[in-house]
């Protein structure tokens, strides 16, 4: 009976054996083939992930990203303790300990997989970056047996430390952040460094799901986890009691939008997308280039601010067009929250002007929700832009009512107000004027509305803020400040035109006989400058304009050209206020500083011009000449409110409105910085009756230069050689001996004096009486 039990036993032990060892063998062979196909792991000892292309001002504030990964090469020795701490605490407190696999987590995870213990992972740091790297994601048994082989030879070719530093850059975290470092920028808009233990934890949080521990998206699972994370940190041994207690109380400041930039340069941050791909193609979005621009971020956020303050100021004026959608909200709350947060989800937030959904509307009271619940109640001025729609007689459309969706904004005061998003678009760039490096740019309201860049792409008509160029012309043609022309109606037939009979007016439809040019510049008289270029000529004129920048074919040698009439750009513009500015010299604006690689080695960069290298387009007289017109314009005339506001007599510049109020601007300078802005409808169409360039663009502009030239001195200009003073004007020298053009259109037969340079100011006002008489 032994013996055939012993027997039995043996057999089965050598059966078992047999199959072990023949497993084994299997095993072996199977390894043995699989080892050669295994990829080369030999570039992770020198780990190049994809590196997104980043946009930086000038003092390298990050303006923008792209690429599809987000992502911050850091070395190991720049990672802080508490974020490697965090993150082997979760995944792989043994990390050091093993050879790359661990045995007793293995034994571990499958005792939980048979419910004795509480479930954690198997899964190694090496076991993951052999996975996260190199290997699909699919549970097949021949993927684990080739992760297992990667993972010895991971641990064989790198130090624990490589291992290490290639897991915390290359993991996936969620809103396109890969790597801890892109994380803390992404939700906690602050750089790896920086963060505390309570941060720490909830970042290494999001490996085991980014999705459903997404601290924005799913604020309740991702403290869950943060908090037993920071319970395994006290258990390893990396915090203590007493900081794991104050990291749980921590309240975490988390970013509102992680897709938002800190500076509001999104249009500035595609003109460099463009740039930089038309001249490396997709690389640009994976090698880690840094583009450093010539922005000036404080610049840039004043200018973002203003253009938006000036718009929505329009805005204000404008008729009341409606809600931009109804909803039937249910009577219960947590049904109508979640039918709140639905219809939000769809109408997201442009920039300060927030979604809202009307929970109630009476007449001098309307209570909204946000997406948070929590309820606004609005009053007062708050309900002044609509108080069309909260009338009985209101149309439908326009009712405000329960279930409306409605634009809120808060005002300086801290209450609330009721608005809308504006129609309206409007474009403001600045430069150096020395160098032409592009200081500031905005391109419209919102780039997420709109990505139409208007200081670029937006071809308009300058109005009268074109009129400085025909004057410029005129200086040439013996034209000076103190040339009389005759502020009269003019009609011209269509024998003439060749076309229909032409009537211009003047913008108020006064006529206000003789008057000076520089008075004619100053109140922008439209029949004085249509004389002006009558006199000089429309084709010298348009060859004229053309040395400032502009294109020929687009200003027609038609009289309409003294108003305005051509097409131009605000980037034109204000590359064209700039040679005035700088004193006679055409430089084309120019917006990218220095490209470097993600280790920060310079691949390129731009010089600044030298204007003493630069070739000169017009006499530094002319635009000494011209300047002091334009100083007039900002000190007396439709612009004198940018000298009276900015209490300094260097400014230049020049307001336009078209004739039928389809664009307003405002261009100029001073000697450090020239600036254009402008507003308009995208389809053109009248801005209103009383709607002009210096009531809407000129307070944008001097909103910047507020900013722009806090402690620059005051530029004294220095006269050039070939000018003269007669009689309290400036004038070309060889002009003073001539007489020049002494007036236009003016019938000076019985005028007592008919002086071929000025006389002195006092006498002016008497002869310009005796000419009207």
């Amino acid at each position: 009976m032994f013996s055939w039990i012993g027997r039995a036993f043996i057999w089965l032990f050598g059966t078992a054996a047999a199959c072990v060892l023949a497993g084994i063998i299997v095993v072996a062979i199977g390894l043995a083939m699989a080892y050669p196909n295994l990829p080369d792991i030999s570039e992770l000892a020198d780990y190049r992930p994809k590196l997104p292309l980043r946009v930086y001002s000038q003092e390298g504030a990050l303006l923008g990203e792209f690429g599809e990964e987000r992502r911050n090469l850091t070395p190991i020795s720049e990672i802080p303790d508490v974020m490697k701490n965090a993150v082997l605490a979760i995944e792989d407190s043994r990390f050091f300990e093993h050879g790359g696999v661990d045995y007793k987590g293995m034994v571990r995870a499958a005792l939980a997989n048979l419910g004795k213990v509480k479930s954690q992972g198997a899964s190694t740091i090496t076991m993951q970056v052999a996975r996260n790297v190199y290997l699909s994601s699919e549970k097949t048994f021949t993927r684990k047996i080739y992760e297992i082989l990667l993972t010895f030879k991971l641990e064989h070719l790198l130090t624990k430390n490589q291992i290490l530093e290639i897991y915390m850059n290359q993991i996936y975290l969620g809103n396109r952040a890969y790597g801890f470092s892109a994380a803390s920028e992404t939700y906690f808009g602050k750089p790896l460094k920086s963060i505390s233990i309570a941060e720490a934890a909830m970042l290494a949080g999001l490996p085991k799901a980014p999705s459903a521990y997404n601290p924005i998206s799913n604020p309740k699972r991702a403290r869950s986890r943060q908090l037993y994370i920071i319970e395994r940190m006290q258990e390893n041994g990396y915090i203590t009691a007493q900081e794991a207690v104050e990291a749980k109380k921590e309240d975490l400041k988390l970013r509102s939008g992680t897709g938002d930039t800190r500076i509001h340069a999104e249009y500035v941050a595609e003109m460099v997308r463009q740039m930089i791909f038309a001249q490396y193609g997709n690389e640009a979005y994976t090698r880690g280039l840094n583009v450093y621009t010539t922005l000036n971020a404080g610049d840039q956020e004043v200018a973002y601010l203003a253009l938006r303050k000036g718009i929505m100021d329009y805005e204000r004026r404008q008729h009341y067009r409606g809600p931009e959608r109804f909803v039937t909200l249910p009577a219960d709350p947590a049904e109508a929250e979640d039918a709140i947060d639905d219809v939000l989800a769809n109408h997201p937030d442009n920039g300060d002007v927030l979604a809202a959904v009307v929970l109630e509307a009476a007449p001098r009271k309307v209570v909204v929700a946000r997406a948070n619940g929590e309820p606004i109640t609005i009053t007062g001025d708050g309900l002044k832009p609509v108080q069309s729609g909260l009338s009985d007689k209101a149309a439908p459309n326009i009712k405000l009512r329960r279930g409306a969706v409605v634009r809120i904004v808060q005002t300086p005061k801290n209450t609330w107000e009721i608005t809308q998003l504006p129609e309206v678009e409007g474009a403001f760039v600045a430069t150096d004027p020395r160098t032409g490096a592009i200081k500031a740019l905005v391109g419209g309201f919102d780039f997420d509305k709109n990505k139409f860049n208007h200081v670029t792409q937006a071809w308009r008509q300058p109005g009268s803020s074109f009129k400085p160029f025909i004057y410029s012309a005129a200086l040439e043609k013996g034209f000076y400040p103190g040339t009389v022309i005759n502020d009269a109606p003019l009609f011209f037939s269509a024998g003439a035109t060749g076309a229909q009979p032409w009537e211009p007016k003047n913008y108020d439809g006064r006529y206000d006989g003789p008057m000076t040019m520089r008075t004619g510049l100053a109140r922008s008289k439209n029949v004085v400058s249509i004389r002006i270029l009558q006199s000089t000529g429309p084709k010298f004129a348009q060859s004229w304009v053309t040395r400032f920048g502009f294109d020929q074919e687009k200003q027609p040698a038609y009289l309409t050209m003294a108003l305005g009439a051509g097409s131009v750009t605000p980037m034109q513009m204000v590359t064209a206020y700039s040679v005035f500015a700088n004193g006679g010299y055409l430089i084309n604006p120019y917006l990218i500083a220095r490209v470097t690689d993600h280790r920060g080695h310079i691949i390129s960069e731009v010089q600044p011009p030298d204007l003493a290298q630069t070739e000169r387009v017009i006499d530094a007289r002319n635009a000494f000449i011209t300047n002091s017109l334009l100083q007039e314009v900002a000190r007396s005339g439709t612009a004198a409110r940018a000298q009276a506001t900015l209490k300094r007599p260097d400014i230049y510049g020049k307001t336009g409105t078209t004739n039928d109020a389809f664009d307003a601007w405002f261009a100029g300078f001073q000697p450090t910085v020239a600036a254009v802005t402008w507003i308009g409808y995208d389809t053109p169409r009248n801005l209103g009756s009383r709607e002009t360039g210096g009531g809407l663009s000129l307070p944008i502009w001097i909103s910047f230069m507020e900013r722009a030239l806090k402690g620059v001195p005051v530029s004294e200009p220095t006269v050039p050689p070939g000018v003269v003073n007669v009689s309290g004007e400036w004038m070309f020298e060889e002009y003073a001996r001539t007489g020049g053009v002494s007036s236009v259109g003016v019938d000076t037969s019985n005028s007592p004096v008919a002086p071929s340079a000025p006389p002195p100011s006092e006498e002016r006002s008497k002869i310009l009486d005796l000419f009207r008489n």
